[in-house]
């Protein structure tokens, strides 16, 4: 299964130094059919975003893992990748950005076609470079955003109801940020997506968290407040919660943090694992 992290700092740039790890070895033997890819997204404080992604397979490299990456930022998104759709290369490597707002996502919807068609009647078929159902997703939530006027978090629910009722989901948790704010959705119920708020900057919070697949560790988040996503939690804090299904966040410039049940029903034709493919059902569940 994709690992997401996003980590938002407020207004004040910190300096963090991310490892992006790799999988279970069990899934090294499965690697030249699922490739895979790390990347990171980052606002510096003037809030350019920076990518930088490296489509690296278990099979390249017995340690699967990218060179240390020294940023500075106020936001940063960190994905790792067990594909399921498209090709192992930059393209098709998360994070993706448009109109200076960057995305990740983890999941697998199909309906691909009905989505493509609506991309062309939208106008951001051209915004997608690559094969992924993750960066179609995108432009269609940067479609519905332009039609809002630039309102993220309506565009957000706009286009996460329009998949919700013309193709077929199995998992759609997706992190999508800006210079100044991050949204965090869970949908439906198959994938976990977590959340830390640490906005008390009380330790023990920064020095090192970690997964098996995502590893951010820096003494300068130490004490700083901040808001954190992740597959997973990442360490022991009694804080870290499960969001609920259909549970969309919000988090501005301020760290003020909200929530709302955007999504309380599931998807009208909900996929189940029986469904997937065996090669994207080992994506998805490596541990089973």
């Amino acid at each position: 299964m994709c690992r997401l992290f996003g980590l938002h700092a407020g207004t004040d740039a910190v300096a963090a130094t991310f490892w992006l790890l790799n999988a279970p070895d069990n899934l090294a033997a499965q690697s030249r059919r699922n490739p895979d890819g790390t990347g990171l997204g980052v606002f510096g404080r003037d809030g350019r975003p920076q990518l930088h992604k490296e489509p690296l397979a278990a099979w390249q490299d017995s340690d699967f893992a990218t060179e240390a990456h020294e940023l500075t930022g106020t936001t940063f998104v960190a994905h790792v990748r067990y594909a399921t759709t498209g090709a192992r290369d930059v393209a098709n490597t998360h994070p993706f950005l448009q109109d200076g707002r960057i995305f990740a996502h983890n999941g697998v919807l199909r309906g691909l076609d009905v989505l493509e068609d609506r991309l062309r009647e939208l106008g951001t078929a051209d915004l997608v470079v690559g094969q992924t159902d993750s960066e179609r997703v995108f432009a269609l939530i940067t479609a519905a955003v332009r039609a809002h006027d630039g309102d993220v978090g309506a565009g957000l629910r706009d286009a996460v109801g329009w998949l919700a009722a013309h193709v077929p989901i199995y998992a759609l948790n997706i992190l999508l940020a800006t210079a100044t704010d991050m949204w965090a959705l869970r949908y439906p119920d198959t994938h976990e997506l977590h959340l830390l708020d640490r906005r008390d900057g009380a330790e023990p919070f920064g020095v090192d968290l970690y997964t098996h697949r995502i590893r951010a560790q820096s003494e300068q988040l130490s004490g700083r407040p901040a808001v954190v996503f992740a597959s997973e939690p990442m360490d022991t804090d009694p804080r870290w919660r499960l969001l609920a299904p259909g549970e969309l966040v919000h988090v501005d410039a301020g760290l003020q943090l909200r929530t709302e049940l955007a999504f309380p029903d599931p998807p009208a034709r909900q996929l189940r694992r029986e469904e997937l493919t065996a090669a994207t059902q080992e994506a998805q569940h490596p541990w089973l």
